[in-house]
């Protein structure tokens, strides 16, 4: 059956202009992305059949190219839209950090930092440098490793620090293994870069490590 046969409180685009996004499944919120359907299938049938060939939504988003489509039904211009929206995301939580004080939001700050970092298949060290009223400058990615770690050194984030005339900075990077727990490198590395930047008073309010789907703060264990 079409879903233009459905009772209308059904429909996906319908359900979710009545009652909101949030009340959607992921199904149905892809179905909405989708547009239509294949040859049999409903655009609802297509988007179930897609969860559990990636295995979950997230599983959908983080998919390359070649991956993404080889379902029937997807397609090159489909991973274009679907990238693009992404991104979207992404900048509407920038925009958004921007407008608050990054110290008295952490939460915001966690989701904005898992939003860069939390998929990435290689170690990525970044800053997000902070004016005197801990509002955001700018989001920075300084370093790019391997699956193994990332080169990090203390002058060149210095470097970047004051020349975005930064009060504090806020220090992130993922572990693309997905376990977010520090390691003593994590650690020493944080100790020294809080020691690089007090010597011209830039102030380190947190270290986050992001893993998959949760982040370890060095501030909330009492590290800084």
């Amino acid at each position: 059956m079409a879903i233009t046969d459905w009772p209308a409180e059904e429909r996906p685009r319908e359900k979710l202009l009545s009652r909101g996004a949030q009340q959607l499944s992921d199904a149905e919120l892809l179905a909405i992305f989708l547009r239509t359907g294949v040859k049999g299938k409903s655009a609802v049938d297509l988007a179930r059949d897609l969860l559990v060939d990636f295995g979950s939504l997230r599983g959908l988003l983080t998919a390359d190219q070649q991956a993404f489509c080889q379902p029937l039904g997807l397609g090159s211009a489909k991973y274009a839209q679907l990238q693009a929206v992404l991104e979207m995301a992404r900048r509407h939580l920038a925009e958004e950090l921007q407008r608050t004080d990054a110290l008295t939001s952490p939460e915001l700050t966690r989701r904005f930092l898992q939003a860069q970092m939390r998929d990435l298949s290689h170690e990525v060290f970044a800053c997000l440098f902070l004016d005197s009223q801990h509002r955001v400058l700018k989001y920075q990615e300084l370093f790019r490793g391997t699956i193994d770690g990332a080169a990090v050194y203390p002058r060149e984030v210095l470097k970047q620090a004051l020349a975005q005339g930064a009060a504090a900075v806020i220090l992130a990077h993922n572990h693309p293994s997905g376990v977010a727990e520090p390691s003593q490198a994590d650690r020493a590395i944080t100790d020294r870069l809080q020691q690089a930047l007090g010597l011209v008073d830039i102030r380190v309010l947190d270290h986050l490590v992001i893993g998959d789907g949760y982040a370890v703060s060095f501030a909330e264990r009492g590290w800084l």
